[in-house]
């Protein structure tokens, strides 16, 4: 599914869930639009032109649960990471090198 999020090119596309420790985080298992009307949980992920993952929300209950939004180096690795979680707490993590 394409879309447009806050003017920026990206493209909206949702899963069931993520794997792994280190961030960014990656999704997995796929789902299709249509699948997520039914789900009471998925992510709902943001990705760059370059098909990084730029953020995505974690949905229940159609209320947004987690949210992480990625910043790139141009070399492709990641810069900064901000997290906010269910209380509304924002941590911003950067790195210290491209």
């Amino acid at each position: 599914m394409e879309a447009a999020n806050n003017g920026n090119r990206s493209t909206i596309r949702f899963f069931v869930t993520y794997t792994g420790v280190k961030l960014p985080f990656r999704l997995v298992n796929e789902l299709q639009a249509s699948e997520v009307e039914n789900r009471n949980t998925f992510f709902r992920g943001y990705f760059d032109e370059h098909d990084r993952l730029s953020g995505f929300d974690k949905l229940a209950y159609s209320e947004i649960e987690l949210s992480h939004r990625y910043v790139y180096h141009d070399n492709g690795k990641l810069k900064q990471a901000e997290i906010t979680d269910i209380d509304g707490e924002v941590t911003v993590l950067n790195t210290l090198s491209e």
